[in-house]
């Protein structure tokens, strides 16, 4: 059985979903207003790394992220490129899947978008307005933040120790306008050339918290098994996502929190201020995607990750021993023989270690464990390799098995296998072409030929044979 620790109760709990073998799961996404960085990336990593494994041990995962589409920062960049603020949102979206698609991150079953949801949003606003968890004054919309009981349960700061200001995302103007400073905004009106779209209150757009809120008890029901996102959105962002969504549905909105740690860029933590946030596309101009994949998905995703240049090249360095190894065994399958003596008892040995596998990733995605068990597999792959004889059937088994292992973390390893044919195996792919010809075998000649041309050799008949040439050397 799976276990995960859940930031709500501050320990591991077994997963039990609400529904049987299916998952309900809500990562917070991007606001899309410039490249993504490396701290974001690691959470998409982070969070694709834990559904992967869920589906692995045979879930169904509804996976939900959303983008942040209206926002201040957005607006500022509107401004800036001298664009309007949904094409700033379109461009870094396309650029967040590019990013993201090189790490090899499997796309969201939904990726709801805030100006797509305005709606919802009003609707959602409304109905806490008429249960007096919210009330509106000069076109913006407060949430009394005192009216909640459970306010503080995720991230247990008490409401009488927070500070005025708290949300992080108010103005002065604002703190004026509302009944108790630590209120904070669902909706806020228009300013003066900014996106808005027409409310029962004026003018305006949404808050930053209301959305996720919105967005995952759309999609997922009023109750989610998982709701995940950055170690720093757990206060305030996901502490008044509880308050708003249970305040209107008076249902738990989520069983589980789990929220992934930060990236260290040689050793000190990646800020503005330091001048050490790096952008994903960058560092894939520098660095194989998969490697960056292989390093933030092979620590724990509660722990920090430190950056540098000695664990990329480490993290380099482990990857490609993995992919030689299992490449090795691709080029060795074809003479392998087709059983052994040995066979069972090699199968069990992979089964052992796969069997060990689970029961690290089973321990709240302990990657960094689960990995080790990889290397183990990979040594034991080697000296198999090194025997005089080995069989296609444990061959093919450990293959399929560290194919769908590595997939978790989000490494192709059959990418990496050079499949270009070597001059003596088209010598003998001719050789056996014509020996099939010979013995009027035209369905194994024209295999043989069907091979041939896939891999882009061009066969010719000459008075001294049949030669061939790559044509790409043509």
């Amino acid at each position: 059985m799976i276990e995960l620790y859940n930031t709500l109760t501050n320990q591991k709990e077994s997963f039990k979903p609400i529904e049987e073998g299916k998952v309900r799961m809500y990562v917070c996404g991007p606001t899309v207003y410039n490249y993504i960085h490396i701290g974001n990336a690691r959470s998409a990593v982070a969070f694709d790394t834990v559904r992967k494994y869920f589906e692995y041990r045979g879930y169904e995962v509804n996976y939900v992220s959303n983008f942040t589409d209206v926002d201040d920062k957005i607006i500022r960049a509107a401004k800036e490129l001298e664009i309007e603020a949904p094409e700033v949102a379109d461009r870094f979206i396309e650029a967040y899947y590019e990013d993201t698609e090189a790490l090899h991150v499997k796309r969201p079953t939904h990726s709801p978008r805030v100006m797509e949801n305005i709606q919802e949003i009003i609707q959602f606003i409304e109905v806490l307005i008429e249960k007096e968890y919210a009330y509106a004054v000069d076109g913006d919309v407060y949430y009394r933040t005192r009216k909640f009981q459970g306010y503080g349960k995720l991230s247990g700061i008490s409401v009488d120790d927070l500070e005025t200001g708290a949300s992080n995302r108010l103005e002065e103007i604002e703190n004026e306008k509302k009944e108790d400073p630590l209120d904070f905004a669902l909706w806020k009106s228009a300013k003066r050339d900014e996106i808005s779209w027409t409310s029962p209150w004026g003018e305006g757009r949404p808050g930053w918290h209301i959305e996720c809120s919105v967005m995952a008890t759309k999609y997922l029901g009023d109750t989610i098994d998982i709701h995940a996102g950055g170690h720093d959105l757990t206060f305030p962002h996901h502490e008044n996502e509880i308050a708003q969504s249970e305040a209107k549905t008076g249902e738990p909105f989520a069983h589980y929190w789990m929220h992934n740690g930060f990236v260290n860029m040689e050793n000190e933590k990646m800020s503005k201020s330091l001048g050490n946030v790096v952008l994903v596309n960058e560092l894939r101009k520098a660095h194989d995607p998969q490697v960056l994949r292989f390093l933030l998905s092979t620590v724990h995703y509660r722990r920090p990750i430190n950056y540098t240049e000695e664990t990329i090249q480490e993290a380099k360095t482990n990857l490609t021993k993995i992919q030689t190894a299992y490449a090795n065994a691709y080029h060795r399958l074809s003479d392998a023989s087709a059983s052994l003596e040995d066979d069972d008892r090699q199968l069990h040995l992979w089964d052992e270690m796969i069997g060990r596998f689970k029961q690290h990733m089973d321990d709240d995605f302990q990657a960094q464990n689960g990995i080790t068990d990889v290397y183990e597999m990979v040594r034991m792959l080697n000296r198999y390799l090194d025997a005089s004889e080995a069989s296609q059937i444990v061959l093919q088994y450990a293959m399929n098995e560290l194919t769908a292992i590595m997939a978790i973390f989000g490494i192709d390893l059959e990418s990496a296998v050079d499949t270009e044919l070597l001059d003596e195996e088209i010598e003998a792919l001719i050789e056996e072409r014509n020996q099939a010809r010979s013995e009027k075998n035209f369905p194994r000649a024209d295999e043989i030929r069907d091979i041939l041309q896939e891999q882009g050799i061009l066969l010719e008949d000459t008075p001294q044979g049949i030669r061939w040439k790559r044509k790409d050397s043509v």
